[in-house]
């Protein structure tokens, strides 16, 4: 199976790259974020790729990161996401973001892909919370994991998450709170929910620029 292209970019389509490999060309088809970072024709680009063998068809999706294929791989294990919809995925959610989105639990991130409506994305959601890709490889809730939470449970992850509900209630997304939450349970563990809450709404204020 084909696992790294090496060659020069010849030309972009609007969600491939055309790769010149010892005189012929491989249409790579890869997340949009993805292309915006390979380059301009005439450059040299290595990615890290996926072949998928249909009865009619031979497709190969291309990647940056190892990071990224892991998340198209896991996406496209969820029944209903296919390649395309994967690739619509990473187009709008980076794997960190994605990651997030899933913790949190907030399908308004993931819904901004093209095809991917608000019944699929609870399933990838659902199917995907806490999974995780760690220095190229699955796992579950390990180290490294950009959503900690996950993994509390008890009176932490209950003052985690009425810290959330109650950002959400004032008007900020399940992943911005979600983020909030954790960072300042991090900094203050054993805190209870209002002085997270107040916390949370300091940093958050903080990082908006309005300060509290």
């Amino acid at each position: 199976m084909l696992a790294k292209l090496a060659g020069i970019i010849d030309s972009f389509e609007a969600n491939a790259v055309i790769v010149m490999v010892g005189g012929m060309g491989v249409r790579v088809l890869a997340p949009s974020r993805t292309l915006q970072t390979l380059g301009q024709p005439g450059d040299a680009v290595q990615m890290v790729t996926e072949l998928v063998v249909r009865e009619d068809s031979l497709t190969l999706y291309g990647f940056k990161t190892a990071t990224e294929l892991q998340w198209f791989r896991l996406l496209t294990s969820v029944q209903g996401v296919g390649p395309r919809s994967g690739l619509a995925i990473l187009s709008v959610c980076p794997p960190d973001q994605l990651q997030l989105a899933i913790a949190a639990q907030d399908k308004s991130m993931i819904t901004q892909a093209e095809g991917v409506g608000p019944k699929l994305a609870v399933r990838i959601m659902t199917e995907l919370k806490g999974k995780t890709v760690l220095g190229g490889a699955t796992g579950q809730n390990g180290a490294g994991d950009v959503s900690p939470s996950v993994a509390h449970t008890g009176d932490e992850g209950g003052a985690i998450q009425d810290t959330i509900s109650a950002l959400a209630n004032l008007g900020y997304g399940r992943s911005e709170a979600h983020a909030a939450a954790v960072n300042v349970f991090a900094a203050h563990p054993g805190a209870d929910a209002s002085t997270l809450i107040r916390l949370a709404l300091k940093e958050m204020g903080k990082a908006r620029g309005t300060g509290t």
